[in-house]
């Protein structure tokens, strides 16, 4: 559920415009730029779920590179309230606000005027930075009150490659200077700019119409507005991590930290025990109960569930759901169920389709695939359990395998409660084990056991007498061919 944020005049009519039309040359990947997944889920989801938070009029994203897939990732977002419109070339910020403004002269069928007609404040954020926090987008509003724009920046100490925010005595903003333009004043600088605004809408259109392409890159810029509006332009200064924005792998895994850090922190402040967070990873759409234990090493991915259970060390769940009081250690578990009590590991891996019923067991070096364990019932460990059912109580002995697939189909296994299965056993699918009954060590099982029964097969023993010593003997004689 998202949170919704009251805006401080919601009389005001506020929308927001998201820039995501790049294609992200220095990331060297095929697939664009806002679809990399950070922290769980693609970048562009992040922002957009900012901005859900404030429900807003009506968020545009303008879209270029590969905007079939973006489309499909704002879709698959459901943020309410979202339209994209299509930047055919990309010309620069400038050029791709007009576009979302519908001031491009038909440029594209989706660039619609009437789109933002009624908003009276606009946002623009980039689809890049997944660390923007709704917090920061409402201080933003909050503090653009009175201003015909206000522009998000940060300190760094280092702000070398970044336009240099100039204000004037009174503390507004004069002018953004790029890097390669600043005089040795002004590189001293350490306040930035983010490329993250507030605009009154009036204003910016009128600003926008004396854009010019006067530049080495030949394009419109959104600083340029900031210059035009001067000196009727705030600024709000947040801390770095909440806008960084990635253009290569290395921006990508420093912003997937800073949001897993908030993951993980907010999940200790709510009564989870995160041993080592610097190596625990929790991706977004995880959900884990107070009470519960994260040992070191742990990697929880999708929408896995957690109760008040304990993971770890080096377990690595993938869309599982765990009940209270469970145990999972040095495990890989995908798609599965964990009953209450229930316990799993060391170097288990239980597949999709598993379900552990309460205080069930899946030991040392258990792998089960669409397989239901009744409740108390082990399966202890160097087995493979597949396509199965396991009654409530019974005890799967080492080595026990499930044969379930003949090179086309599979079949599938069914054991009965209070059952007893021999190690090194075959349990050959389709089959019907009875409750109650037993299998001898070493069975290959290719026929139904009725319950209370006795089922043992083995191949009639040979003994030879002697036959070791002369095997040695003959062996023992120098090799005269070397």
């Amino acid at each position: 559920m998202r949170v919704r944020y009251l805006l401080p005049q919601p009389e005001i009519h506020t929308a927001a415009v998201v820039l995501a039309a790049g294609k992200g040359s220095r990331l060297k990947s095929p697939i664009p730029k806002v679809a990399h997944i950070v922290a769980g889920r693609p970048m562009l989801h992040w922002v957009l779920d900012a901005l859900a938070a404030l429900n807003l009029d009506k968020i545009v994203v303008v879209v270029g590179h590969e905007g079939d897939q973006v489309r499909d990732l704002v879709e698959s977002a459901q943020v309410d309230n979202t339209v994209c419109v299509t930047q055919v070339e990309q010309l620069g910020t400038g050029h791709a606000m007009r576009c979302a403004l519908g001031l491009t002269n038909g440029e594209h069928p989706d660039n619609d005027p009437s789109l933002l007609a009624d908003a009276e404040r606009i946002l623009l954020v980039y689809g890049d930075g997944p660390t923007l926090s709704p917090h920061t987008l409402v201080e933003l509003v909050e503090g653009g009150q009175g201003n015909e724009a206000t522009v998000l920046t940060t300190m760094l100490d280092d702000p070398t490659g970044y336009g240099r925010i100039i204000r004037n005595t009174s503390g507004m903003v004069t002018e953004i200077v790029e890097q390669r333009d600043t005089n040795e004043t002004q590189a001293s600088i350490r306040e930035i700019n983010t490329g993250i605004y507030c605009f009154e809408r009036e204003p910016l259109v009128k600003a926008l119409g004396q854009l010019t392409t006067d530049n080495s890159q030949g394009e419109e810029y959104i600083t340029d507005v900031v210059g035009i509006l001067a000196p009727r332009v705030g600024a709000v200064v947040v801390a770095p991590d909440e806008v960084m924005g990635i253009n290569d792998q290395i921006q990508l895994a420093e912003s997937a930290a800073v949001l897993r850090t908030r993951i993980i922190r907010a999940y200790q402040e709510n009564g989870v025990a995160i041993i080592d967070p610097a190596t625990t990873y929790i991706e977004h759409g995880v959900s884990i109960e107070p009470g519960a234990v994260i040992e070191p090493g742990c990697h929880l991915r999708g929408t896995t569930r957690i109760g008040a259970a304990r993971i770890g060390p080096n377990a690595d769940l993938t869309d599982t759901t765990v009940e209270d009081g469970a145990t999972i250690t040095y495990s890989v578990v995908t798609g599965a169920t964990i009953g209450a009590d229930a316990t799993v590991g060391p170097f288990a891996h239980l597949r999709p389709g598993t379900v552990l019923a309460p205080k069930a067991k899946a030991g040392g070096f258990v792998e089960t695939k669409n397989a239901t364990i009744g409740e108390g019932s082990k399966v202890p460990h160097l087995s493979y359990i597949g396509d199965a059912s396991i009654g409530a109580g019974s005890n799967i002995g080492a080595g026990t395998i499930t044969c379930n697939y003949n090179g086309y189909k599979k079949f599938r296994t069914t054991v009965g409660e209070g059952t007893f299965i021999g190690s090194d056993s075959m349990l050959i699918a389709p089959v019907t084990i009875g409750n109650g009954a037993y299998v001898g060590a070493g069975s290959a099982v290719a026929t139904d056991v009725p319950d209370g029964a006795l089922y043992i097969e083995r191949a009639q023993p040979v003994v030879k007498d002697g036959w070791a010593s002369k095997f040695h003997a003959r062996y023992a004689k120098p090799d005269t061919d070397q």
